[in-house]
C-alpha cells in the first residue's frame, strides 16, 4: 500500500494525538537555560519556540495541500519540487505532493541558484514551493526554468511571482482528494549528494517508500510511546525514512532545527525523547562538550532516552565506544544505506550486536546483500569487492539518464553501490571505503577510512580526512586532511610520530591542518578537498617518510 496510507490511519485511529513537534531553540528566551532551571520559569514564559500539530491536522493540511495542487492542473506523475528548511510544514507538504499523485521532488537547501535551475530541469519540475530563506536564491534562478508554479511557504515575504500556499490551503478542501495510488506509481525523486559534480535524479516507486518504512519500524521497534528527535534535513532520504518507523507506529516525532550540542540534550529531555538519529560530527560535538565540562548530563532528564543511531557516512568504532561511556544504558545500531535505496536500512547493525561496533552489519529487513568482483562473482570471506544490494528499496531508475542506470542497476535487481566492503566469518559486513576514493600508493591498495579512523583516535583530532595526492614516483600517495579540537594544537611531526604504528604503506605521506568540510548528512566532501589540494606535488623529500 502507499505510504499515505498509514497517515490516514492514524489520522482516524488517533486523532488528537500529537503526530509532529517543530522545536526552534534559537527562538527560546535564553537558550542557555538547562532543564531543571526552565521548569522553574515556563510557567510564566510561554514556549513560543515550540510548535505541535496532531495526527488529524497533518492529514488535513496534507489533504488541503494536495487538493489545491490538482485546482492548479496538477496530474499523476507531475513533478512537485519542495526547497524548505526543516519546519511543521515540511511532511504535511510531502504528503500532500503524494496524495496528488504527483511526484515529489525534494531538493537541498544547500543548493546554489545553479543547481536548483539544473535540478528543476532535471526533473521536469512543474510547481516549486519553497520557503523565506531562498527567495533570492529563486528569484535569481527564476527566468532560467521552466517552473510554470511557485508556491511560497512562510510567515511573510511573498515575492509577486508566487503563491501563498499557506494562505490558499485554508480555501481548498480537507477531505481526500479523489486519487487512487499504486504500489507501482513513481513517488519521489531524490538527488544524490553530488560529491562528484551535479547530481543526479533518483526515482523512486511508491513501493520503496512503504518498504522503508517496513524496514525501519522492524529494525528498531517504534511503539506508540516512542518519542523520535528528528535533526537531519527532511529533503536526505535518512532523516524522512528513519521518521517513517514512527510513521508506522503511530508515535510522535520532533523536528528540531539546529544542532549544538546542547539544543540536542535540551530537546531530549523537555520532549522525552527515545530515540535520537545522530550524524558523527553531532555525536563529536556532544561528547567532547561533555568530556570538557561545558555540559552536564545530570542538568537533563535523559532516562527515557533508549536508542542512538548513526548513518549516511562510516562510523569510528573509536567513537561508539566514547559514547557508550558516557551513555552506558543505550542500545546503539548504525545503517547504512544510499539515496538509490531509499536512504537506510539496506545493511544494519542490529542493537543486540554491539560486540561487532566497527561493521555496518547484516542485510537489513528484507534485503539482499552481495560483495562481487569487477566480473560480478562474489568474493571469499574477508576479500575486499563492491557491495551490492537487491530489495523493494531499490531505484527504478535514474531520471532520464540510461546510461548511468545501467551501469549500476542490473536487470535482475542488483544495485551496485559504489562502496568496497569485506564480509567476515560471522557474516558481518564492513565498509572498507568508496571505490572511487580508494588511494593506489605504488600499485598498493589504500582505503583511506582505515586512516581516517585510526588518527581520530588521536586526542587531539576531532575530524580527518585522506585524500589521493598525484606523486611522480608512487603515482599517488596519502595526503591526511586533520581538523585539531577546538583549543588545540598539533604539528606534522607529532602526527608522523602518532601514525608509526600504521603499517607504513598506509602512513600518511603529507599532513595538512584545515577543517574537513562535510555536507548537510554528514559526508566528507573530498572532492572539495581534491580542488583543493590536488595540484600539490609532493617532493621526495616528503615521499619517502
Amino acid at each position: 500500500m502507499p505510504i499515505t496510507a498509514f497517515l490516514e490511519r492514524n489520522a482516524r485511529l488517533r486523532p488528537d494525538e500529537i503526530a509532529l513537534v517543530e522545536v526552534n531553540p534559537a527562538q527560546q528566551p535564553d537558550v542557555n537555560l538547562s532543564w531543571r532551571e526552565y521548569t522553574l520559569i515556563q510557567s510564566t514564559s510561554p514556549r513560543k519556540y515550540r510548535k505541535e500539530i496532531t495526527w488529524r491536522e497533518f492529514d488535513t493540511r496534507a489533504n488541503r495541500f494536495a487538493n489545491l495542487l490538482l485546482s492548479r492542473g496538477i496530474r499523476r506523475g507531475d513533478k512537485v519540487a519542495l526547497l524548505m528548511m526543516n519546519c511543521l510544514d515540511w511532511l504535511p507538504l510531502y504528503f500532500g505532493i503524494l496524495k496528488a499523485g504527483a511526484v515529489a521532488v525534494p531538493m537541498n537547501f544547500r543548493f546554489s541558484a545553479e543547481e536548483i535551475v539544473y535540478c528543476a530541469d532535471l526533473a521536469d519540475v512543474r510547481v516549486l514551493i519553497f520557503g523565506p530563506e531562498f527567495v533570492e536564491r529563486i528569484t535569481e534562478a527564476k527566468p532560467s526554468m521552466h517552473v510554470g508554479t511557485y508556491f511560497f511557504c512562510g510567515d511573510e515575504g511573498c515575492p509577486d511571482y508566487a503563491e501563498d500556499c499557506l494562505l490558499l490551503k485554508r480555501y481548498c478542501s480537507s477531505s481526500a482528494p479523489p486519487v487512487e495510488l499504486l504500489e507501482e506509481d513513481d513517488a519521489a525523486i531524490y538527488f544524490s549528494s553530488g560529491t562528484t559534480g551535479f547530481p543526479k535524479a533518483i526515482l523512486h516507486r511508491h513501493d520503496a517508500l512503504t518498504a522503508s518504512a517496513e524496514v525501519e519500524q522492524q529494525h528498531h521497534g517504534q511503539t506508540e510511546k516512542d518519542v523520535f528527535l528528528c535533526i537531519p534535513p527532511l529533503y536526505h532520504t535518512g532523516a524522512k525514512m528513519h521518521w517513517f518507523g514512527s510513521l508506522i507506529a503511530g508515535s510522535r516525532a520532533v523536528i528540531l532545527r539546529g544542532v549544538k550540542p546542547e539544543w540536542i540534550l535540551q530537546t531530549v529531555s523537555e520532549e522525552r525523547a527515545t530515540i535520537v538519529w545522530l550524524l558523527v560530527p553531532w555525536a563529536q560535538d556532544i561528547l567532547d562538550c561533555l568530556e570538557s565540562g561545558r555540559l552536564r548530563l545530570q542538568d537533563y532528564r535523559l532516562e527515557q532516552w533508549r536508542l542512538m543511531h548513526i548513518g549516511a557516512q562510516p562510523v569510528p568504532p573509536s567513537l561508539i565506544h566514547r559514547w557508550l561511556q558516557c551513555f552506558p544504558h543505550h542500545a546503539y545500531d548504525t545503517n547504512y544505506g544510499l539515496s538509490e535505496s531509499i536512504g537506510p536500512g539496506a545493511v544494519h547493525l542490529g542493537m543486540e550486536n554491539i560486540r561487532k561496533v566497527g561493521a555496518i552489519g547484516v542485510p537489513g529487513y528484507g534485503w539482499e546483500v552481495c560483495i562481487a568482483d569487477e566480473q560480478n562473482r562474489p568474493v571469499g570471506t574477508d576479500e575486499v569487492g563492491e557491495l551490492c544490494l537487491r530489495g523493494r528499496g531499490v531505484m527504478k531508475c535514474y531520471y532520464k539518464n540510461p546510461k548511468a542506470t545501467a551501469e549500476v542497476l542490473s536487470a535482475d535487481g542488483w544495485l551496485r553501490t559504489g562502496d568496497m566492503a569485506r564480509r567476515d566469518s560471522d557474516g558481518f559486513i564492513y565498509l572498507v571505503d568508496r571505490k572511487k576514493d580508494v588511494i593506489i600508493v605504488g600499485g598498493e591498495n589504500i582505503y583511506p577510512v582505515q586512516i581516517e579512523d585510526f588518527l581520530r583516535t588521536n586526542g587531539k583530532v576531532a575530524d580527518a580526512a585522506v585524500i589521493g595526492l598525484p606523486d611522480d614516483r608512487l603515482g599517488e600517495i596519502a595526503c591526511a586532511v586533520i581538523q585539531c579540537k577546538q583549543g588545540t594544537t598539533a604539528t606534522a611531526e607529532e602526527m608522523d610520530a602518532f601514525c608509526l604504528s600504521l603499517p607504513r604503506y598506509k602512513r600518511p605521506r603529507k599532513i595538512i591542518f584545515d577543517t574537513v568540510p562535510r555536507n548537510a548528512t554528514g559526508k566528507i566532501q573530498k572532492n572539495a578537498l581534491r580542488e583543493k589540494y590536488g595540484a600539490l606535488r609532493i617532493v621526495e623529500a616528503e615521499t619517502t617518510k
